[in-house]
């Protein structure tokens, strides 16, 4: 890992931080991950175990810490955890077309569901969180317009890195494809 892209990572976690921060809750206090987005952008441009590693764990802190749903903390780390390490494995099973910014705009929308998925099943089912709230309910309410969000969020900054990272001297996957 060099420093220029650990500085990347940083300020993509920190965008996601920002953006969790001022979004607010929908359902029972849950709210589209914003971070969810800044982590796959990070895993798109450093698809390697250690890079996803810390996006993983940065980001499934960060949000535990900022989270407004009940007994949220430790399921919000599992979550990032399981959706940044499924969501590479995908793209190194993918390499030959996660080159295509619709594929990888896909990508984003299963991995938000993924993650609500496994977000949901931790807080309700593992820690019993008392919501008030079924599993359908929060993820129709819930996850499904946070996967809407997520991959317009998707759309919107990802080219916009991607031309930042083309005209620095990142080393990522993209710099690489060139």
């Amino acid at each position: 890992m060099n420093t220029k892209n650990l500085v990347l990572m940083a300020l993509l976690v920190g965008v996601g931080a920002a953006l969790y921060v001022v979004t607010p809750g929908m359902v029972n206090g849950m709210k589209p991950d914003f971070m969810l987005t800044m982590m796959f952008i990070g895993i798109l441009l450093f698809p390697s175990i250690k890079e996803t590693f810390l996006l993983s764990l940065s980001t499934g802190v960060l949000s535990g810490l900022f989270t407004t749903f009940p007994a949220g903390f430790i399921p919000n780390i599992i979550d990032k955890a399981v959706t940044g390490f499924v969501f590479l494995a995908i793209l190194i099973v993918l390499k030959k077309v996660t080159n295509h910014f619709a594929v990888s705009a896909v990508l984003v929308g299963l991995g938000t569901i993924l993650s609500g998925t496994v977000f949901l099943s931790v807080a309700l089912f593992v820690f019993n969180a008392n919501v008030g709230a079924t599993f359908a309910m929060l993820f129709v309410g819930v996850v499904i317009p946070a996967v809407a969000f997520n991959v317009v969020a998707f759309v919107i900054i990802y080219p916009i890195v991607a031309k930042l990272v083309k005209r620095s001297k990142f080393n990522t996957a993209i710099s690489q494809a060139i």
